[in-house]
C-alpha cells in the first residue's frame, strides 16, 4: 500500500485539540504546475481555435475593416447597408463612444462576412480534383482550368500562414459515387481473377444487387453523407478495427525502422533519453497547432484530423467492441525494462526535461536490480491476445486497487518506451539481422510491448531504435510523418558528445523513475496471463518475416522509363506473385482520401484487365519486347488512374463496406455484398510515403531516411508487402507471411520480386536498344 499512500497530497484530522492538516508540498507542487501547464494548454488551444476558424482570413484584418467602417462613418460616408446606424438604432444612445461601438459591431459583421466567403471560395475550389489527372511527365502542359485554379487557390491558400488543422473548415465532404458507378468499377477489377463462368454469375449477383435492394441502401447512405463529416471513417474505425476480436500483435500493429545507414550513438540511454525529448517537442508543436500541414504540391491540404491522437491515446478492451481514449494531457510516460514498468515524469517547472536530464532517469532505470513481481513480466502479453479475454480479465482483475492504478498510468502516458536487452542491427552482408530487427519491431517478444498504445517506442541494447503503433487511431502515414520529424532532427541538430551521451549539464537532480506495482499473484490472474502468453507465442512464432534491400537501382531508373515509382513496383509485384502463385490474386493496395475532411484510406486494386494482359505476355516469349513496354505502359496508366480515382473518392471498397453495412442495420440478406466482403485479400501492399516535412533533405544527408516499416499478412496464405521507395537507387520491401502456410515463403517471394525488377530494366534497355537500331536505320535510309 505504500504506492496508495504516497499518492496522497494533504490529509487532515479532528481531536479535542482542535484540527491539524498534513500536506505533501511536492505532490501540490506537482497539481499546481499541472494546472498552469492546462490552462496554457487551454489558451492556445482557444487561440488556434479562433485563428482556424476563420482561416484563410487573418485575425488581424479585423482591426482594419473596424477602422475603415470607424473612418467611413465619421467622414459622414455611410458604410454599406447603413449598417452603422442601424446598429446605432439598437443601443441606449448616440454618443462617440457608442458610435464606435456600432461601427466596430458592422466592421465585424463584414469582416464575418469576408472570412466565411473566403472560406467557402477554398471550399469549393478544393472540391476540384481535375489537377490530379493531369499528366506530369516532362514536356506535358497543365490545362488552362487546372492553372487558373492553381492561381486562385495559392492567393487564398498561401497569403496567410496556416496552422494544423487551419484547413479543416475549408475540405471538401468525401463525395458518395452512384451504385451504378460502383458496379461498373468492382465487375472490371474482378474479370481478370473469374473465368467467364464465374464472371456470368458475378455479374449476374452484381445486376440482381443494382436493381433491387442498392436503391434503398444508397439512400440511406446519401442521408449519412449530407448529415455527418464522413460517410465512411467513422463506421470503418468501428467496425474493421475497434470491433475486431483477433489479436492486434502482428494481425492489426504495424512497425517502423530507423535510419539504418547512420547511427547517432551507440549508447541505449542517450538514444532513449534523446528520442523523449524529440517527441514531446512534436507534441507541443502538434497542441499549439504549429506544426505545418502537408500540402499536396505545395499547394493542396490534407485532412490533418488523424495528429489530434498521436499521443496520449490508449485502445481500451471492450467485450464486444473496444473504444479509443485520448487524454488530454500526460506529464509523464511508462518505461518498460527487464518485464518492470516505471512510471517517468517529463516535466520540471513547467518545461520539458533536457535530454541529458531524461537520460539520467533512463541510466537509474537500466541500472537498477529490480525484479519482476508474479506475473508482471508477462502481463503485456494481454494486450497482444484475444480482446473479449483482455476485457474481461481488465474488468475482474484491473478494475480496483494497485492494479487499476498502474494500468491507468500505462493508458494515459504521453506514451510507452520499451529498453530491449538485445541489440537492433543491420549489415547488408547478414540480411538475416535486419529480419530480426523487423521481427523485434512486430511482436517483440510478445509481452516486451504494450500493443494497445498509440505506439511503442523500442530501443535496442546498441542505441538503435524503432516503433510498433496501433492502428485504430490513424493510419500509418501519420506515424511516418512523426518518426522521420525524428530522423531529421538527428540529423540536423548535434545531440551527443564525443562518447554518444547527450549534451548538456542538467540544471536540477531530475525526479526518480518510480516503479509501478502489480498484485498478479493470484489463479485467475496468472492462468489469464499465462494463456495470453502462450497464444502470443504461437502468433509470433509463425510470422516469416524478410526485409529485402533492393540496391541494384531505385526510382532514378523508373523516371527515366517515364512510368510512375508506385505504378512500376505495384506492376513487379504483381509479376513476383503470378510466378510465385502460378495464378492472380485479388490485391489490395492503400491509398489516403486526406483530401476530404476525415479521411482515411481507401483501395486501389492492382490487379487490372491491363496488368494481367502484361504479366502473361513477360511469360510468353512469343511476344516481342515492343509489345510488352506497350502492354505495361498501358497496365501502368492503368493503375495510375485507379489510383488517382481512389484518391478523388471514387474508389470501389468503402463504397461496398458501407452498403454492407447499412444492409446489416436494416437486416437485409444480400449474397453480392456478403461474396464481395469475405473475399480473401491474399496480396495485401502498401507504400511508406516519406519527404513530409521540409526538414527531410536527402541531399545534404542521403543517409538518414527510414527503412520503412511492414505488417503482418492480412490473409493466412497471403502476403503483406510494404516498400519505401528510398531514394534514386534503394528500395526495402518488408515482406511477410505465414509459415504454416505451405504455399507461401517470404524469403522465395522476395527473389521472385528481385526478379521481377530485373527483368523489367532487363526489358527496357532491350527496347532501348531496339529504338537506337530502328532510329539508326531509319537515318541510313534517309542518307541513302
Amino acid at each position: 500500500m505504500a504506492e496508495a499512500h504516497s499518492a496522497v497530497a494533504f490529509s487532515f484530522s479532528i481531536t479535542h485539540e482542535g484540527w491539524h492538516l498534513n500536506y505533501d508540498r511536492e505532490v501540490l507542487h506537482l497539481v499546481w504546475q499541472s494546472g498552469i501547464r492546462s490552462w496554457k494548454k487551454r489558451l492556445a488551444q482557444f487561440r488556434s481555435g479562433v485563428r482556424n476558424g476563420v482561416y484563410p482570413a487573418h485575425l488581424q484584418s479585423l482591426w482594419l475593416v473596424i477602422a475603415v467602417a470607424i473612418a467611413l462613418h465619421f467622414t459622414q460616408r455611410h458604410v454599406p447597408f447603413n449598417l452603422v446606424s442601424k446598429f446605432l438604432g439598437l443601443l441606449p444612445g448616440d454618443t462617440v463612444g457608442y458610435q464606435l461601438a456600432a461601427c466596430g459591431l458592422a466592421g465585424l459583421f463584414f469582416w464575418l462576412c469576408i472570412c466565411y466567403t473566403m472560406r467557402y471560395s477554398l471550399k469549393l475550389l478544393l472540391m476540384y480534383k481535375g489537377w490530379m489527372y493531369e499528366k506530369r511527365a516532362p514536356g506535358s502542359k497543365v490545362s488552362l482550368p487546372t492553372r487558373l485554379w492553381a492561381l486562385f487557390v495559392k492567393v487564398l491558400a498561401t497569403w496567410n500562414k496556416p496552422g494544423l488543422y487551419s484547413f479543416q473548415g475549408s475540405l471538401p465532404r468525401l463525395p458518395l459515387p452512384s451504385v451504378q458507378e460502383t458496379m461498373s468499377r468492382y465487375l472490371r477489377s474482378v474479370r481478370p481473377l473469374l473465368n467467364d463462368s464465374n464472371y456470368t454469375r458475378m455479374e449476374s449477383l452484381a445486376k440482381e444487387f443494382e436493381s433491387t435492394i442498392a436503391p434503398k441502401l444508397q439512400r440511406y447512405l446519401m442521408l449519412k453523407s449530407w448529415w455527418s463529416t464522413n460517410y465512411v471513417s467513422d463506421w470503418w474505425e468501428e467496425y474493421v478495427y475497434l470491433r475486431g476480436r483477433g489479436a492486434l500483435m502482428v494481425n492489426s500493429n504495424f512497425y517502423g525502422i530507423d535510419a539504418i545507414f547512420t547511427q547517432p550513438t551507440t549508447v541505449q540511454s542517450a538514444r532513449a533519453a534523446s528520442v523523449i525529448n524529440m517527441l514531446l517537442q512534436f507534441r507541443r508543436i502538434v497542441e499549439r497547432q504549429e506544426l505545418e500541414p502537408i500540402l499536396v504540391q505545395g499547394l493542396v491540404p490534407l485532412c490533418s484530423w488523424q495528429y489530434e491522437r498521436i499521443f496520449n491515446t490508449v485502445r481500451v478492451p471492450g467485450v464486444e467492441t473496444d473504444k479509443i481514449v485520448h487524454y488530454q494531457d500526460s506529464n509523464h510516460i511508462v518505461v518498460l525494462h527487464r518485464g518492470c514498468y516505471y512510471k517517468v515524469v517529463i516535466y520540471h517547472n513547467g518545461r520539458i526535461l533536457r535530454p541529458c536530464e531524461l537520460q539520467i532517469q533512463i541510466e537509474e532505470i537500466l541500472n537498477s536490480s529490480d525484479k519482476p513481481q508474479p506475473g508482471e513480466e508477462l502481463v503485456a502479453a494481454l494486450t497482444a491476445g484475444d480482446r473479449t479475454k483482455w476485457a474481461k480479465i481488465r474488468e475482474s482483475v484491473f478494475a480496483k486497487g494497485v492494479n487499476k492504478t498502474s494500468l491507468h498510468l500505462i493508458e494515459s502516458a504521453a506514451f510507452v518506451l520499451s529498453l530491449d536487452e538485445h541489440p537492433f542491427e543491420f549489415d547488408m552482408a547478414h540480411p538475416e539481422k535486419l529480419d530480426q530487427f523487423g521481427r523485434y519491431l512486430l511482436h517483440g517478444n510478445g509481452h516486451d510491448r504494450w500493443f494497445d498504445k498509440s505506439f511503442t517506442v523500442c530501443v535496442g541494447s546498441n542505441g538503435r531504435i524503432g516503433f510498433n503503433s496501433e492502428h485504430t487511431w490513424a493510419d500509418a502515414p501519420v506515424m511516418a510523418h512523426v518518426w522521420e520529424n525524428i530522423v531529421a532532427e538527428e540529423q540536423i541538430q548535434k545531440r551527443y558528445d564525443e562518447n554518444g551521451n547527450t549534451l548538456g549539464i542538467p540544471e536540477f537532480e531530475p525526479p526518480k523513475p518510480k516503479r509501478m506495482a502489480f498484485n498478479l499473484d493470484y489463479p485467475e490472474a496468472l492462468d489469464a496471463i499465462q494463456e495470453a502468453h502462450v497464444a502470443s507465442q504461437q502468433l509470433l512464432n509463425d510470422v516469416d518475416l524478410r526485409i529485402f534491400v533492393h540496391d541494384a537501382y531505385g526510382k532514378g531508373l523508373m523516371k527515366k522509363c517515364r512510368l510512375s515509382p508506385d505504378a512500376y513496383l505495384q506492376m513487379a509485384l504483381q509479376l513476383a506473385y503470378y510466378r510465385d502463385a502460378g495464378k492472380f490474386s485479388l490485391t489490395y493496395e492503400a491509398s489516403m482520401t486526406r483530401l476530404f475532411r476525415e479521411g482515411r484510406t481507401e483501395t486501389v486494386r492492382p490487379c487490372t484487365i491491363e496488368s494481367a494482359a502484361w504479366v502473361k505476355a513477360m511469360e510468353d516469349p512469343s511476344i516481342g519486347v515492343e509489345e510488352r513496354v506497350k502492354l505495361l505502359n498501358k497496365a501502368c496508366d492503368r493503375h495510375q488512374l485507379g489510383y488517382q480515382d481512389a484518391m478523388c473518392g471514387k474508389g470501389i471498397d468503402r463504397h461496398l463496406f458501407c452498403l454492407y453495412v447499412v444492409s446489416k442495420y436494416l437486416e437485409l440478406d444480400s449474397p453480392f455484398l456478403k461474396e464481395v466482403l469475405s473475399e480473401p485479400w491474399r496480396l495485401s501492399t502498401s507504400q511508406t510515403p516519406h519527404g513530409q516535412t521540409a526538414k527531410m533533405d536527402l541531399k545534404k544527408h542521403p543517409n538518414c531516411i527510414s527503412a520503412g516499416g511492414g505488417f503482418g499478412p492480412v490473409a493466412d496464405d497471403g502476403y503483406g508487402v510494404s516498400y519505401i521507395v528510398a531514394g534514386e537507387d534503394l528500395i526495402f520491401f518488408h515482406i511477410s507471411s505465414k509459415k504454416s502456410c505451405g504455399t507461401t515463403n517470404s524469403e522465395r517471394f522476395a527473389q521472385q520480386i528481385a526478379r521481377a525488377l530485373a527483368d523489367i530494366k532487363h526489358l527496357f534497355e532491350q527496347y532501348k536498344t531496339q529504338q537506337q537500331k530502328q532510329k539508326s536505320v531509319t537515318n541510313g535510309t534517309a542518307a541513302n
